[in-house]
């Protein structure tokens, strides 16, 4: 399929357990963006991941995690947001993110082969940097590609109004691009991948 036709599935996870967290807003503002740059994408948030703790010598998965794992091995790119908690992404993300491990014996196993964008949201500065940190350095550990833009977010200051638009010219630049990054790479990929079986 050519590269220009490939309409990617980029997969949000992100939020905490309360309905429109900065975290959530954020991850709803940078998939509309991955939209508009013609991808599909599908929303896991909040309640979405409240899932039982990952145990992975127990193979039974309750509905929403079957549901997590199954879209992310459709998925042909990853953008996640988590809150800052105490410097680091929050357990609900976490959770999440360990159930990829059910992802260890696929064709891609993991992450791999898949562009990954991360943004934190913190009430002040040092909580971003070492929880965007964090969170880059999980997705490296997933073999997933974090995409050269990581997005910070400042929750100490109004980011986000009421419906979703944001407040601040260089946040929603920073969502924008890392959203067009995660697309492009899906992209690329699969021309490449096209490319190698023609």
């Amino acid at each position: 399929m050519p590269a220009a036709k490939f309409v990617p599935l980029i997969v949000g996870l992100g939020g905490t357990t309360r309905d429109g967290s900065s975290s959530e807003v954020a991850l709803r503002f940078a998939l509309k963006a991955a939209e508009k740059a013609g991808a599909e994408t599908a929303l896991l948030a909040g309640a979405d991941l409240d899932l039982p703790m990952y145990a992975p010598e127990k193979p039974e998965r309750s509905p929403g995690a079957e549901q997590l794992v199954s879209l992310l091995r459709r998925s042909h790119g990853v953008i996640i947001t988590s809150p800052g908690y105490h410097g680091s992404i929050s357990g609900l993300i976490k959770n999440a993110l360990d159930y990829v491990e059910d992802m260890r014996e696929d064709g891609d196993a993991y992450f791999e082969g898949r562009a990954v964008g991360c943004v934190a949201c913190a009430y002040g500065w040092q909580a971003t940097g070492s929880t965007l940190a964090a969170l880059r350095s999980i997705v490296h550990a997933l073999r997933g590609w974090p995409t050269p833009i990581g997005v910070a977010i400042n929750t100490s200051q109004r980011i986000f109004d009421g419906e979703g638009n944001c407040l601040d010219a260089g946040v929603a630049k920073q969502l924008e691009l890392m959203a067009s990054q995660v697309v492009d790479f899906s992209r690329m990929r699969a021309a490449s991948k096209a490319n190698a079986s023609a």
